[in-house]
């Protein structure tokens, strides 16, 4: 999930804004959440936000520290959470707090490694979801058993102890009435020898849900250009099968998950690239767009205000140079000229929709720019998946990136939600 420095996010139970519809499955309440990055307020003040189209929502972020007694909200915004939490509760919205993130989630592996670590994290989540009344915890760890960011702390052990917390935490008088949840990579979370977990049961016991984080699938990392949050890619050649909504939720389900317990994390938000005119069409065309095409990452484009490509360079919390991340968030591919207010490809703007991923790219041939997003369409598909799977719901990452709520409603219409 991105952010700034890239972060990452969680939440729910079974209580629903009266406004939405409730979903089929085991009589639970659908879930319509997103995270709100508070780093982004200046642009889009809680006032702005259509509470009554959500179920949740997640403040985005508290962030581990060196001490474990401790969670820090200070590259967040965090002096607005008093207000976000009443904003959320006057809309009979439940309010959550993110804590991890890409660069937030340094020292969860120390703080859960000892049973006296435990107990101090446990502490000081219940003292800080009591200190702001707040609803549910949203869990953001990238990733237990993983490096993620580069400097994290690990241990073989990160699952079992995070499995460890969680169920302590469940325990207490704080814990048994809050809603837990938690952000999670495609497929399960890695075991001490560093695959896959094959039973997530316990998990399942301990979290009201967990999102999937289905987006970053592809990026300026990948070989090639490709699809940022794929809903498939079973359909798609061995080379280009990256991970996908299908593959996770098999994976998960496979591992013990419950579908309704599963909600899916979609992106208003995407990757942008420079691919030559060589490349970006198919043979023998100028107008149609080429699936998968090489791109040239020595003339990356710089992405949209809330990139932060403009600020380089810089370095990473773990004091690695910052490349350039050319993100571009749905409201900022609207103001940059890429697409219209409707959310349409602007004039001039070359589009493809693909049928396996189901979603789409825009192509600006004058400067190169090949941006893969998600738009009103590939929500709409996403919303459909998530009914037919009889998935909880979704999560958007983040609520700000959306413009004039064209992915929301296109999502909330498909799953039945509005």
């Amino acid at each position: 999930m991105i952010g700034t420095g890239l972060f990452a996010v969680v939440s729910l139970c079974a209580l629903a804004a009266p406004t939405l519809a409730k979903g089929k499955d085991a009589g639970v309440d659908m879930v319509a959440t997103s995270w709100y990055a508070g780093y982004h307020a200046t642009d889009v003040p809680l006032s702005s936000i259509s509470w009554d189209k959500y179920t949740h929502m997640a403040f985005f972020v508290a962030t581990t520290t060196d001490d474990s007694a401790q969670l820090s909200t200070d590259m967040s915004n965090g002096t607005l959470l008093p207000e976000f939490v009443s904003l959320a509760h006057k809309h009979d919205v439940k309010a959550g707090i993110s804590i991890g993130g890409w660069t937030g989630s340094i020292w969860f592996s120390s703080f859960t490694d000892s049973a006296a670590n435990r107990t101090r994290f446990v502490n000081s989540v219940t003292d800080f979801v009591q200190k702001y009344k707040l609803d549910y915890v949203d869990f953001d760890w990238e990733y237990p058993n993983r490096q993620g960011v580069g400097c994290n702390t690990i241990n073989a052990n990160d699952t079992a102890n995070f499995l460890a917390f969680l169920q302590e935490l469940r325990q207490t008088k704080v814990g048994k009435k809050l809603i837990i949840s938690a952000a999670t990579s495609l497929f399960p979370w890695n075991d001490a020898t560093g695959a896959p977990m094959t039973d997530a049961k316990p998990f399942a016991d301990v979290f009201d849900f967990i999102e999937i984080m289905n987006y970053d699938v592809w990026g300026p990392w990948s070989a090639s250009v490709g699809p940022n949050a794929p809903i498939n890619d079973s359909c798609a050649a061995p080379a280009n099968q990256q991970g996908s909504a299908v593959a996770a939720v098999k994976a998960w389900t496979a591992a013990g998950m419950p579908t309704s317990k599963i909600v899916l994390g979609v992106p208003a938000y995407g990757h942008s690239f420079y691919v030559a005119p060589s490349n970006a069409f198919v043979a023998n065309s100028t107008t149609t767009l080429a699936a998968y095409p090489p791109f040239n990452n020595s003339l990356a484009p710089h992405g949209d205000a809330w990139s932060g490509d403009d600020l380089l360079p810089t370095t990473d919390v773990c004091g690695n140079a910052v490349g350039i991340g050319g993100t571009f968030a749905f409201r900022g591919m609207v103001e940059g000229g890429f697409l219209t207010a409707a959310g349409d490809p602007a004039s001039g703007i070359l589009s493809r929709f693909d049928d396996c991923s189901q979603t789409p790219y825009v192509y600006n041939a004058s400067d190169g720019t090949m941006i893969s997003y998600d738009n009103a369409q590939s929500f709409r598909a996403k919303g459909n998946f998530i009914k037919q799977n009889k998935l909880r719901g979704f999560s958007m990452f983040e609520t700000g990136g959306d413009f004039n709520n064209v992915l929301l409603d296109s999502i909330l219409e498909a799953t039945g939600m509005k």
